[in-house]
């Protein structure tokens, strides 16, 4: 166990999240007080927020558009008043402008991209992208170390702001982000060492 981090983690509670398996990764890198939680307020209140998100990105941004103030709550917090905000899986991709997934979805358009099917370049790689696979960032970023990390997905974000790229037949954007906000395509949660040296990372960062 690693010494606590004594700030209010919000990790999002919107039906689309392994909550249980990022809830006890947060507490395992130092994360003292974590509220699982769905109500608004607690987000606007809290110091820092991760938004997991496991699935299809339609479904997830149903889901998180389900939630009466939620969308508004995750703007305010992490774009106007800056909190460090992480994003996991299609948590990251709803960072994106829009999700090609089942239809075409908006996303919380934080990011100016687009979220699309994963064509790998060989046809013989399968598609989704499961298992480890290597990060390597594509810039100095205090969060992200290369290393291998656990992914599963099918999609893929393309667009602007890219911190980190891993290979499935061709680049694959493994991160995004600016300022206070990053995001991941791999699970932290299931990565071990690498994921809970990243996210004790997160839990100390002041971007």
């Amino acid at each position: 166990m690693r010494a606590p981090v004594a700030e209010t983690v919000a990790l999002i509670d919107y039906g689309a999240g392994n909550l249980h398996s990022v809830h006890n990764a947060l507490r395992a890198a130092g994360a003292a007080a974590i509220a699982v939680t769905a109500d608004p307020a607690t987000v606007r209140a809290a110091d820092r927020i991760v938004l997991p998100g496991v699935g299809a990105f339609a479904a997830c941004a149903a889901a998180l558009g389900a939630i009466p103030g939620m969308r508004d709550a995750l703007d305010e917090a992490a774009r106007l008043r800056a909190r460090p905000f992480l994003g996991i899986c299609v948590g990251m991709q709803l960072m994106a402008e829009r999700g090609e997934e089942l239809g075409g979805h908006d996303g919380l358009g934080w990011v100016a991209g687009r979220v699309t099917a994963l064509v790998p370049g060989d046809p013989a790689l399968k598609v989704p992208h499961m298992g480890w696979n290597d990060v390597t960032p594509v810039a100095p970023h205090a969060l992200l170390a290369p290393g291998e990390a656990y992914f599963l997905h099918g999609f893929a974000f393309e667009g602007a702001d890219v911190l980190a790229l891993t290979d499935h037949g061709g680049p694959v954007t493994a991160a995004i982000g600016r300022d206070n906000l990053i995001g991941v395509q791999f699970h932290p949660e299931k990565s071990q060492r690498y994921g809970l040296d990243f996210l004790s990372r997160f839990l100390e960062w002041r971007p």
